[in-house]
């Protein structure tokens, strides 16, 4: 009889807009035919901690893997995880993903988690998988962290594996209709990763001291069966493409653009401004054919001395988001634009300067859609930024339970970082601007709204964008509660 593993995704959205757990599939691909495995998602249970509880005691199990992000995912996974130590205090739990990563020490401590894998973590996994059932050497298994007599060890890094050598997901081990969607890409939207890590070096980036500019990928062969078993299997008609930059190799992503057109599935990725910029005309004439409907850009902020500040400054300079904006115009294609705000040393006037551009951008792109976010420290101590951040008195939490509180869950969604220069009136004044921005130029990928209330939209904001009076836009907020459609501060794809 095959020993089973049980693995636990903590909530990380609203009911309705819950994505594929990919990390967690990942890892249980590792498993292949020798072990069994069940998935438990926390954005489609309401009490994971009495499902895993009874899932240990039907099957025996003796292992519970977790892949935990910061945010609304460890603030449920804390307590649920405590609440499964208390009930069943043999059971041996094993964390991974972007938190422990960065936080491993911290979570051993808590008593709480057993082991910690740290990184990319499918070929540890199965190491660790392997020693735990097989009596086998701990010592063995690259990439894990763990207490032994109190004391702190550290295996060694696994290198970054290929994603080609890597097992396929095993879709049919699970159910993958929950995670099939609606949206402006289609009436079934699902969601791919088809790489791990990024070549880049953004020092406000949690990745960067995890991959270490490294990225490694799927070959575009590999990506167009997974899109073709899909089509055939589950008529997906839309996808979103989850990795940290999709298009770093214009001829592997013109390769899948080719697949998508044949499949005539609609699609979404992340990128950036000036990769995309050195795309050929050609190439990105096939991309917008292809059904490329919007692309997700960090654009950070709207002038070149904080770009460089951030280590995403030369070749990824204002310039080239203005003129990526304008290509995707004359192409069809709708940018998605982020930004940092609020960023050390000058956070006043780090939100003017990026106001301003956005200003810019609307002018010369209006279907542009913009992202807002106050800046939030992560844990890339190297970084001038965090440096200047703890200058000026932040600090991370102590404990795993701190971590997990209300309002640390609110820091990691870069929504109220509650950092000694981002209280109101900074917060605010950002916030109100982005209320009126996003009435005047209601996002065109809402398909609900339509001509009419389009027009009352603009009309009724059309005054403070025009005179750049954004302060108390209480008639904007009172229209938003009647006017239901989409704003791209509060949902996303």
């Amino acid at each position: 009889m095959r020993e089973t593993i049980l693995l636990y995704n903590p909530i990380s959205t609203s009911p309705g807009k819950q994505r594929l757990p990919m990390s967690l599939l990942s890892v249980a691909a590792m498993l292949g035919n020798d072990y069994d495995f069940i998935l438990i998602d926390g954005n489609l249970t309401d009490n994971p901690a009495a499902d895993i509880i009874r899932l240990v005691k039907e099957n025996n199990v003796q292992l519970l893997g977790v892949s935990v992000m910061p945010g609304p995912q460890l603030r449920e996974a804390v307590p649920v995880c405590e609440a499964i130590k208390t009930a069943l205090p043999d059971i041996t739990i094993l964390w991974g993903g972007y938190f422990p990563s960065h936080h491993y020490e911290l979570c051993l401590e808590s008593g709480i988690i057993d082991y910690v894998i740290i990184g990319q973590g499918e070929i540890p996994f199965r190491q660790f998988v392997d020693a735990f059932y097989g009596d086998g050497d701990l010592e063995a298994v690259s990439s894990l962290a763990y207490l032994q007599d109190g004391e702190l060890v550290l295996m060694p890094k696994a290198p970054v594996a290929p994603l080609n050598n890597l097992p396929s997901y095993p879709y049919d081990k699970i159910d993958i209709e929950p995670y099939i969607g609606s949206s402006y890409l289609g009436e079934r939207v699902f969601s791919h990763h088809t790489s791990w890590g990024c070549p880049f070096a953004c020092n406000f980036c949690a990745i960067v001291p995890l991959a270490k500019r490294r990225w490694s990928a799927e070959s575009a062969e590999r990506v167009n069966k997974t899109m073709r078993y899909l089509k055939e299997h589950h008529a997906i008609d839309g996808m979103e493409f989850h990795d940290m930059d999709f298009f770093v190799q214009e001829g592997r992503a013109v390769a899948i653009a080719e697949t998508m057109r044949e499949l005539n599935i609609n699609w979404w990725a992340l990128g950036r401004a000036d990769t995309l910029m050195n795309y050929s005309e050609e190439s990105f004439e096939i991309l917008a054919s292809s059904g490329l409907k919007m692309v997700f850009m960090g654009a950070e902020a709207g002038d070149d001395e904080t770009l460089e500040l951030m280590n995403k400054g030369g070749t990824s300079g204002i310039d080239k988001t203005l003129g990526i904006v304008e290509r995707m115009r004359r192409h069809g294609i709708v940018p998605e634009l982020s930004f940092v705000l609020g960023t050390p040393p000058d956070p006043v006037e780090s939100i003017e300067s990026s106001i301003r551009f956005i200003r810019k951008v609307k002018a010369i792109n209006p279907a542009t859609e913009i992202i807002l976010y106050m800046y939030t420290p992560v844990a890339n101590f190297e970084s001038a930024l965090m440096q200047e951040a703890i200058a000026q008195g932040f600090t991370f939490p102590e404990t795993l339970q701190d971590w997990a509180s209300d309002e640390w869950a609110e820091k990691a969604l870069r929504r109220n970082p509650g950092t000694p220069w981002s209280q109101d009136p900074i917060r605010r004044k950002i916030r109100n601007f982005e209320t009126v921005v996003n009435a005047f130029y209601p996002t065109v990928t809402d398909t609900r709204l339509q001509g009419a209330m389009r027009s009352l939209l603009k009309t009724v904001s059309g005054w403070r964008y025009q005179l750049e009076f954004y302060s108390a836009p209480y008639e904007l907020k009172l229209l938003q509660r009647l006017v239901k459609y989409r704003r791209p501060e509060t949902t996303g794809f």
